[in-house]
């Protein structure tokens, strides 16, 4: 599992080790918020002897196909990525190589040694520009408004063509804003709160006329 210290992979170990499985980690501990919490969730999830981790970027292609190789995983699930739309507007080569380059490696890894499985983190910001509400799986997805958007878009590009050419399975999942306990600091949910119990001003962006949805 590509992305085991994130908000949604922490969650996800926990389950597949409570139902017995074992689960090989992969994770850069990027700095992109407080890696303290990133390490504590991997301190978590090691107290399981099921788990097992090893740190590296997904833009290193031998070190993700030798851990591949040694695993030998029956799945894969990829749930590591640059995320933050805003932040793609400062700092847009990390989501080309962490979510373009990165990820076609661990595809290409995944069809080398035949997974059964491979499931893939998507966004509900591949909706972009499409005004048909709510959105469904079945509607456009063809107007991304941000680089991250467009590199998740083109993710989901690359994994459709290995399915095709590979018959590889994969399923993407498009998620909303995640919140839950272990969360991403970085996102409004927590961050609503801290500025609550800290007795500062609440940054609203559009006049607080919007509403999103959440996984």
């Amino acid at each position: 599992m590509a992305g085991t210290a994130g908000f949604i992979g922490f969650h996800l170990a926990q389950e597949l080790l409570a139902a017995g499985f074992r689960v090989v980690g992969f994770d850069g501990m990027t700095p992109y918020y407080d890696v303290t919490l990133k390490q504590r969730r991997h301190q978590i999830l090691l107290q399981n002897q099921g788990f097992s981790c090893v740190e590296g970027m997904l833009e290193d292609h031998e070190a993700l196909r030798e851990l591949a190789l040694r695993a030998r995983p029956e799945i894969i699930i990829h749930l590591a990525a640059q995320a933050g739309v805003r932040y793609s507007l400062e700092n847009p080569r990390s989501y080309v190589e962490s979510n373009l380059v990165g990820t076609f490696n661990l595809i290409e890894v995944a069809r080398e040694i035949g997974v059964s499985h491979l499931l893939m983190a998507s966004t509900s910001s591949v909706y972009g520009g499409n005004s048909q509400m709510p959105f469904a799986e079945t509607d456009k997805a063809d107007l991304p408004l941000t680089l991250y958007a467009a590199s998740k878009k083109a993710n989901e590009g690359m994994a459709h063509s290995y399915a095709h050419l590979w018959q590889m399975p994969v399923t993407m999942f498009r998620f909303f804003t995640v919140y839950g306990p272990w969360g991403r600091p970085d996102l409004a949910l927590f961050k609503f709160v801290k500025a609550a119990l800290d007795g500062e001003p609440i940054e609203v962006y559009n006049h607080g006329r919007m509403a999103r949805d959440f996984t």
